[in-house]
């Protein structure tokens, strides 16, 4: 009978830890929920949940998933990220089109980060988002002046401009880096726009999403009609007043409200 207690003990390894045949790895339980230990597997988890991010499924998260890291950073460095946001960007220009009266009011508001610029290479270095967001050494990136264009952007942004758009810079940085902001922006080669607007003293404490809609509301009670609004945040985007039309651009590394 000796023989039978590894039998008993295989039989129950294989109920607690399946074996996955198609990608030769084990299965773990965690919670009631499976997990593998596959690139496969953690690939199509992370797509997933970078499905839920950009459709604001999940809501407030204050970082990735540490096991999406590398897969974030394979998004972000490859061709898909620019891929993605040239759709947004070519799908924004056609709207812009049709929609431009010629009035003198035409307008469209850009959020700056991960909008206008990317600072891919400051987010390289703190993990892609899976580390707690630091404001000092965010701080000491904007001051190097050093992000670059989003090229689809840099595009919409020309031909916006040369259709007669009138330009609003939206951002959720301070006042106290307008000269700097504004530095970094003309390096990467934006320039022209009507409207510079920037956190100012009685915006502290406000969530994005009630800074930029009060915000939204001041243009519109300028007269101005905004046709577009483009950002890589729902908050950029939401509450009332809204644009015409709201344009998304993909952003899997960290979530503003």
């Amino acid at each position: 009978m000796g023989f039978l207690y590894p039998l008993v003990i295989l039989s129950i390894l294989l109920i607690f830890f399946p074996f996955d045949s198609s990608s030769r790895r084990t299965l773990f339980f965690h919670g009631g929920s499976t997990t593998t230990t596959t690139t496969t597997s953690t690939d199509a988890y992370c797509n997933s949940w970078m499905y839920s991010v950009e459709t604001n499924n999940i809501g407030d998260w204050p970082t990735i998933p540490i096991i999406c890291q590398s897969f974030v950073a394979g998004y972000m460095n490859g061709t898909r990220y620019l891929s993605d946001s040239k759709v947004v960007a070519s799908y924004s220009l056609a709207f812009a089109k049709d929609a431009f009266t010629g009035g003198g009011k035409d307008a469209w508001i850009f959020d700056v980060d991960e909008t206008l610029i990317s600072n891919l290479h400051y987010y390289a270095e703190n993990g892609y988002g899976s580390e707690i967001f630091n404001e000092t050494k965010w701080n000491e990136w904007v001051l190097l002046s050093a992000a670059t264009a989003l090229p689809a952007s840099l595009e919409l942004y020309n031909n916006l401009k040369s259709l007669g758009f009138k330009i609003m810079i939206l951002t959720g940085r301070g006042e106290e880096q307008r000269e700097i902001t504004q530095k970094n922006l003309n390096r990467a080669g934006y320039s022209g726009w009507e409207k510079f607007i920037l956190r100012g003293d009685g915006d502290g404490g406000k969530t994005n999403v009630k800074y930029k809609s009060e915000k939204r509301a001041m243009l519109e009670s300028e007269g101005y009609t905004i046709h577009g609004c483009s950002g890589d945040q729902w908050s950029d985007l939401s509450d009332s007043p809204t644009a015409k039309r709201s344009f998304k651009l993909p952003n899997p590394m960290y979530y503003i409200a």
